[in-house]
């Protein structure tokens, strides 16, 4: 695959560092990759030579396990991940198996759909599959590579949308992305101002630290569903009584399959849902990471892979 554009995840900073046990050469980053197809294995079928290809956090399975024949196959448990079981897409080309490609629709270039590979199609499920009612009402915590992505998509997808984030600053571009309330959770408990407005059916958490989740579970309603998509090594500690009393729901999101991947970029092709980026080229991916690690960009960051080649 002859790679034109990778995103900079989250979970990239810790790659980048990492060396390859066996050589100890550095690792090739970047599960967040869209391209072309240039050259296809002899039993490959159903792609041809110059398809538009995204490949995502999922960079294969199996095929035989009982999650893969099920569908569910980014929790196989052979998974494969771009830039840790194999190079990344931080390079000007990458090889991966078949069954981790997802086809680019007409209408999202090469940087817009590159971040749909892990970011997008994660905000994607973690909206769509957690069953909100029609109409209901969806937090969104953290506005940064995924949160805005998440307010887009719980926008687009019919909800009252609030979006909670650390300052005023953020107001504006959160509701410029289609949320209908905006919560600082720098002056106000996240958590108590839900509450105040009537309480969120889904909280979709999308920072880092999972430090704030006991307090923002006050602002879930009766039945209500946290799904956490942003993680760290901390443990949650929730009152039993509450979850019980409520029937509170606490979840994760991995991810999604290729297949999630090309209905959360058709999605966007139909609502105009789009990454905001910061285009850099791929000679300066150690600045990238900095500026990530500070939290600085806004929101996502896609490597330019072709180095003036046409795209």
């Amino acid at each position: 695959m002859s790679v034109r554009a990778s995103g900079v995840c989250y979970a990239d900073i810790g790659t980048a560092a990492a060396r390859n046990p066996a050589t100890g050469f550095p690792i090739v980053p970047g599960h967040e990759v869209a391209g072309v197809i240039a050259e296809l294995g002899e039993q490959v079928e159903g792609w041809s030579v110059g398809d538009r290809v995204a490949v995502g956090w999922f960079g294969g399975g199996c095929g035989r396990c009982d999650r893969c024949r099920a569908g569910d196959v980014v929790h196989c448990p052979e998974r494969q991940v771009p830039g840790l079981s194999y190079p990344g897409g931080w390079a000007e080309s990458i090889t991966v198996p078949a069954d981790a490609l997802a086809r680019i629709p007409a209408g999202l270039d090469f940087f817009e759909a590159a971040p749909f590979g892990c970011a997008g199609v994660t905000a994607f499920n973690a909206v769509r599959e957690a069953g909100t009612p029609a109409g209901g009402r969806v937090a969104v915590f953290g506005l940064g590579g995924l949160g805005h992505l998440a307010v887009q998509f719980a926008a687009e997808l019919g909800y009252e949308v609030v979006a909670v984030a650390r300052g005023d600053s953020r107001e504006q571009p959160a509701r410029d992305l289609g949320a209908h309330h905006y919560i600082d959770s720098a002056g106000q408990a996240p958590g108590a101002a839900l509450a105040q407005l009537g309480g969120a059916d889904l909280i979709v958490y999308t920072a880092s630290s999972t430090g704030p989740v006991d307090e923002l579970l006050t602002g879930l309603r009766v039945h209500g569903r946290i799904t956490l998509v942003g993680v760290d090594a901390g443990s949650l500690t929730v009152p039993a009584a509450r979850l019980v009393m409520n029937g509170h729901v606490i979840t994760g999101q991995l991810t999604g399959s290729p297949r999630d991947t090309e209905a959360a970029m058709r999605f966007a092709v139909t609502t105009g849902v789009r990454p905001m980026i910061e285009r850099m080229p791929l000679e300066q991916a150690g600045l990238a990471v900095s500026r990530l690690r500070s939290a600085a960009p806004r929101f996502r960051v896609v490597l330019d892979t072709t180095d003036g080649r046409p795209s």
